[in-house]
């Protein structure tokens, strides 16, 4: 999981830079190609990823996961060739159907019988993917800047082709299926929709960023050939961030109740989003930004804990609800910023994480 979300992040970061260089629209349209190019790509796996979670739940883990790491490298080389945007389009879709690894990880975390090493399992997976998340963009934006686009890709595609064979050759065969000892819960279909609408607004304000970064930075002094390199650098922070974020969770949960403690970490999480609205220096902004991820990290932890036991389905409407927010993020935020000031994106996004409060507050509480 680290190696799968090292080589997405090293791609995403230079996505909307590579976009820019081959768009022939103007300005406002190559803004909104931006959103939806990175965006598709969650959206799609939103739509198959409760389909991946059953056969998870039914078959072999370990047999999935290498071949949706096989299909998605072969999806980063489609998306180093293409020329033009609706070609990278049509790439990026392929990209998202071929499904979301993670769901496999969570679904095996979802067989401990202990909701305690649940959440612990839960908060070591989210840790790997956030570390890869960590070291991606930075070494992405790196690469892209000294050996082109293009290689960058195929450098990502050959990573993914990595992990298939790591966990291919390397995973011992064991019952993966749905015979396994741990018991599955029947869905409590309420929590499952109402943790899905905690993670999708949570989600949002951690994926929003990296689309706008190009017309972000020129407003906070950076100058533009220098974008791409202080780019990786702010989302290298926010990584950091999101990392002791998913470390601390599991702490957290032993200090305060959950539901207050998840409501309590998107209200701080909102506060610091608004606070970005009138910062024009770079540093601040990154600090601001680290402090927000830093809050909002818990809560994916925290909110799949709840259900992790209740089978690969509700798996896979949660995890497509963070995927999701990988598609609303993008969207929403070259959306709105294409057509208004950046103080109305902040506002917007501090008001979903505050609309999450109520679902948090209304979950039923954990079983001993």
């Amino acid at each position: 999981m680290f190696f799968g979300s090292f080589s997405w992040s090293f791609v995403y970061i230079s996505l909307p830079f590579h976009i820019q260089r081959i768009s022939t629209s103007d300005a406002a349209g190559t803004l909104t190609w931006t959103g939806w190019i990175m965006g598709i790509t969650p959206l799609a796996t939103v739509l198959t990823a409760p389909l991946w979670g059953r056969w998870a739940e039914r078959g072999n883990p370990k047999t999935l996961y290498a071949m949706v790491q096989v299909t998605q490298g072969l999806a980063f080389l489609g998306t180093a060739a293409a020329r033009t945007l609706i070609e990278l389009f049509l790439c990026r879709i392929v990209l998202g159907v071929t499904g979301a690894a993670s769901t496999f990880a969570f679904v095996s975390a979802g067989r401990s019988d202990d909701p305690r090493d649940v959440r612990r399992q839960v908060a070591a997976i989210q840790s790997g993917m956030t570390i890869g998340q960590v070291i991606g963009p930075l070494v992405g934006a790196i690469a892209a800047a000294r050996l082109g686009f293009r290689a960058s890709f195929v450098l990502g595609a050959a990573i993914l082709f990595g992990c298939g064979a790591l966990v291919r050759w390397g995973v011992p065969d064991r019952n993966d299926g749905a015979a396994s000892g741990a018991s599955v819960a029947t869905p409590n279909w309420r929590d499952v929709f109402a943790v899905a609408g905690i993670v999708l607004g949570g989600s949002t304000q951690i994926f929003f960023l990296t689309s706008i970064l190009p017309q972000v930075l020129p407003d906070l002094g950076v100058a533009g050939d220098r974008t791409l390199e202080v780019g990786g650098l702010v989302i290298f922070a926010s990584a950091v961030a999101a990392a002791l974020g998913s470390v601390l969770a599991s702490r957290l949960a032993d200090l305060l109740p959950e539901r207050r403690l998840i409501s309590g970490l998107l209200v701080l999480s909102s506060i610091f989003v608004v606070a970005l609205a009138p910062v024009r220096n770079v540093w601040a902004y990154g600090a601001l930004r680290f402090l927000q991820v830093l809050c909002i990290a818990p809560v994916f932890p925290l909110a799949v804990a709840r259900i992790a036991q209740s089978g690969g389905v509700a798996i896979g409407v949660v995890n497509s609800a963070r995927i999701g927010a990988a598609f609303v993020g993008p969207v929403l935020a070259t959306t709105l910023l294409a057509w208004s000031a950046p103080g109305a994106l902040y506002a917007s996004l501090a008001l979903i994480g505050l609309a999450c409060v109520p679902l948090a507050r209304d979950a039923s509480p954990r079983r001993a």
